[in-house]
Order: C-alpha cells, then sequence, then structure tokens
C-alpha cells in the first residue's frame, strides 16, 4: 500500500493517510482498485460501442445493396 496518497478528503475534511488505521489504509486501497476496474470498463464500454456502431453501420450497407436491387 506503499502507492497511497499522503492525504486523503473525506467529506470534506483532509485526512493524513500515514494517521489512518491500517483498515482505513485497506479500504482507500480497495476504493483505487475499484476506480481502476471501473476506469477499464468504460474503456470497454467504449470499445463495444464504437463496435456497434461500425456493425449498424455495416448493416446499412448490407440493406441498401438488397433495397437497389
Amino acid at each position: 500500500m506503499s502507492d497511497l496518497p499522503k492525504t486523503i478528503s473525506i467529506d470534506g475534511k483532509n485526512h493524513a493517510v500515514e494517521s489512518l488505521s491500517d483498515a482505513a489504509k485497506k479500504q482507500i486501497a480497495n476504493i483505487r482498485v475499484v476506480d481502476q476496474e471501473l476506469a477499464r470498463l468504460e474503456t470497454l464500454t467504449a470499445i463495444a460501442k464504437t463496435a456497434k456502431a461500425a456493425y449498424s453501420q455495416a448493416l446499412r450497407g448490407e440493406l441498401q445493396k438488397v433495397e437497389v436491387q
């Protein structure tokens, strides 16, 4: 947990992380892991939305071919 910030703001109060209990430091680390996972999932969601848009565009192109015939 050495990569924890020096201070953290909770409910508008700043706290020196080094003065917190080990349990509190663990919760801070847990929150950071969850934040990283959320960022990863947001990236995957963006990728999936981009792919969906590309597939939808390709489908439109295929439908236009059918309508022209």
